[in-house]
């Protein structure tokens, strides 16, 4: 079974798989890259990915090593491979990206994603008596579906 959740950060999708095998969520590049490079058109959005990707390759990056592929599900109707990174990876990514807008999206994804994995005590925890009852709220914060 695959759980998908689809968050959102400034009106816009990021896209999420869990992982049953490690126990963790894997987000998509893609996704991250067309909000922090504020871009709407897909093709500039993963040519921009794809110069980045080699640029990091160059450099021996260990980001780009820790990149993975799953299918997530496209506009068409299709599923795709489509290059995931996990939490501290999209962490690095957004490093990537100068300015106000990525470190605001670094503090937003660090909060929403350590508050849903629930392995590790951040501020939201302070927030909530019981994980169930904080589960119920992340259920109507973010669109979430099992296949």
């Amino acid at each position: 079974m695959n759980k998908v959740s689809i968050r959102f950060f400034d009106d816009r999708e990021v896209r999420a798989v869990w992982d049953d095998g490690n126990a963790k969520w894997w987000f998509s590049v893609l996704d991250i890259v067309a909000v922090l490079a504020d871009q709407d058109d897909y093709a500039k959005t993963r040519n921009y990915w794809k110069y980045l990707k080699a640029k990091l390759k160059k450099e021996n990056s260990e980001l780009v090593s820790a990149t993975t592929q799953l299918k997530l599900l496209a506009n068409d109707g299709k599923q795709y491979l489509t290059d995931m990174l996990d939490h501290s990876g999209i962490i690095e990514l957004g490093k990537q990206f100068p300015g106000k807008k990525a470190n605001r999206f670094i503090e937003w994804f660090t909060f929403s994603d350590e508050s849903i994995d629930g392995k590790s005590k951040t501020k939201a925890y302070a927030l909530f008596e019981s994980r169930e009852i904080f589960m119920k709220g992340i259920d109507y914060s973010y669109y979430y579906k099992e296949n």
